[in-house]
């Protein structure tokens, strides 16, 4: 059962640094840069380079979050996450994570597939899709830091800092 954990383990961590390394990149790199670009760079980077970034960015959210309800399920810390029991910070971290996916997949997401002309939709409804998306990653940046914080304390906090 070790080897389990150890693979489950290693799939969040790896599935949650591709989630959040690609939340950083949107909000950090590509929304300043598709600000300096041509109209005609940005709908190279539209049609070929953000749809891909989309999609790892929204699998990667999905597997993190997977993974590590199934560590939770595994180390017998479930009901941390549903309960908030005993061990309240990695319960934290995995609401605050559980949040930030329903943000990806319920409004980032929907809402770049209208920006993107995946999905049809008015110059309005595009321009309205953008901005719900912009905000919504902008708050899974936010989001971020608290929840790295408690998934981190949960497991490495000194004993009896909680």
């Amino acid at each position: 059962m070790a080897g389990f954990e150890l693979f489950i383990r290693w799939g969040h961590f790896l599935a949650g640094i591709t989630w959040i390394g690609l939340l950083y990149y949107f909000n950090f790199v590509q929304v300043s840069y598709l600000k300096s670009i041509s109209a005609e760079a940005k709908a190279e980077a539209f049609k070929h380079l953000v749809p891909n970034a989309l999609w790892w960015f929204r699998w990667a959210a999905l597997f993190t979050w997977l993974f590590g309800f199934m560590l939770l399920g595994h180390s017998g810390r479930l009901n941390a996450f549903l309960l908030m029991g005993e061990n309240a910070p990695i319960g934290m971290g995995a609401w605050l994570g559980t949040i930030m996916l329903f943000n990806v997949w319920g409004i980032i997401w929907p809402n770049q597939q209208k920006v993107l002309g995946l999905k049809e939709a008015t110059a309005d409804e595009k321009a309205k899709a953008a901005r719900a998306a912009f905000l919504a990653s902008r708050t899974n940046t936010m989001l971020s830091i608290p929840m790295l914080f408690f998934m981190g304390a949960g497991s490495h906090a000194p004993a009896g800092f909680f």
